[in-house]
């Protein structure tokens, strides 16, 4: 495995530093700006992060201003990149750093590993990244590359199997570049050696000591175990107005977007007599009822299949928050799961 990797380095470097994107946080590379970024980018496409970064940094440039915001500022700030525990784990990290490490983002992987939701790529990353250690950062692309330049046919999900990639690649990080490897096998997988699709080997520079595509084999791996299917929930969701102001509610401390505010919802898809029971249990009184458009939102293991309902409501029910658009602006964050309905919203409240 070793006799292989060794000999990506030096094309693999002089790739990178041809064909490395220009991004907000490599252009300073800081320890909390690359651990902002990592956390933002998981499960979320770059260009998508991007505005959200720069934003962020602007309002909380410091593991110190990060751990004394209060939750409704950071839960604004990360408002539409859902998975919102990524920032509150972060919160709590940054709080850890200012408690544990006088408020230096540590610079060795296992001291990064004690800190809330920091995993062992984020750990990588950072420690590689940041700092110049010489420590593997594995993520998914990096991942999928390694088993095609490899031929690796083992299932890339299991622990034992990442553990090998990680202590392999350890073995060849060039000194003083860690970082730019690291950085540099992402951006391949990103770019060239790309999931769900053709890769780009005419475009790779490693194609030529690729075994995956000697084989021609590329596209049948990496190897992975079979993902549970996701369960479909029906949902009803009541958009309900009183004098310009929306109805929110908090949703449960625990599960699925714990803690966020939502529309008001119930499982199932309710037609309108029933619908019209269901705000009659919730003490709001409704003239007439509007039926809106049907919306799915894909959570990782689960999809809603959402209808909804709109209406006025001559009073505000103490059984919800009533938000002007102002202050959904500026206090309330809703959940992208409700974005199909945020136009209907903005018509009803501005």
């Amino acid at each position: 495995m070793n006799d292989l990797l060794v000999k990506i380095v030096e094309p693999l470097l002089a790739w990178y530093g041809r064909r490395a994107r220009i991004l907000p946080w490599r252009e300073n590379p800081e320890p909390y700006r690359v651990w902002v970024s990592e956390v933002m980018l998981q499960q979320t496409r770059v260009e998508a992060v991007k505005p959200y970064f720069t934003r962020f940094l602007a309002e909380l440039p410091t593991p110190a201003a990060l751990a004394a915001a209060p939750e409704a500022q950071i839960l604004k700030l990360w408002e539409g990149l859902g998975y919102y525990n990524r920032v509150r784990n972060l919160q709590k990290g940054a709080q850890e750093v200012m408690a544990r490490f006088d408020g230096v983002v540590p610079s060795e992987f296992d001291e990064l590993l004690t800190l809330p939701g920091v995993g062992r790529y984020t750990a990588g990353a950072i420690a590689s990244i940041a700092y110049g250690r010489p420590v593997a950062a594995v993520d998914g692309n990096v991942l999928r590359v390694t088993a095609r330049l490899l031929y690796l046919t083992e299932d890339v999900q299991s622990p034992r199997v990442r553990r090998n990639v990680e202590e392999a690649l350890c073995a060849v990080l060039p000194e003083g570049h860690a970082g730019d490897f690291n950085q540099a096998l992402m951006e391949l997988g990103a770019l060239v050696c790309v999931p769900n699709g053709t890769p780009h080997c005419a475009d790779c520079p490693l194609a030529e000591l690729c075994r995956a595509h000697a084989l021609g084999a590329e596209e049948s791996l990496p190897v992975r175990s079979g993902k549970k299917p996701r369960r479909t929930e029906p949902r009803t969701v009541f958009l309900l107005t009183s004098g310009g102001r929306l109805a929110l509610r908090r949703r449960p401390e625990r599960g699925l977007l714990a803690g966020l505010w939502e529309l008001p919802s119930v499982s199932g898809r309710l037609e309108e007599e029933e619908a019209k029971q269901t705000l009659a249990g919730w003490g709001v009184p409704v003239a007439g009822l509007h039926r809106l458009g049907d919306a799915r939102h894909i959570f990782t293991h689960l999809t809603w299949e959402m209808c909804a309902w709109a209406g006025e409501t001559p009073s505000e029910t103490a059984e919800f928050v009533w938000a002007s658009a102002e202050e959904l602006a500026r206090d309330y964050t809703l959940p992208s799961a409700f974005k199909a309905y945020f136009a209907e919203i903005a018509k009803r409240i501005s």
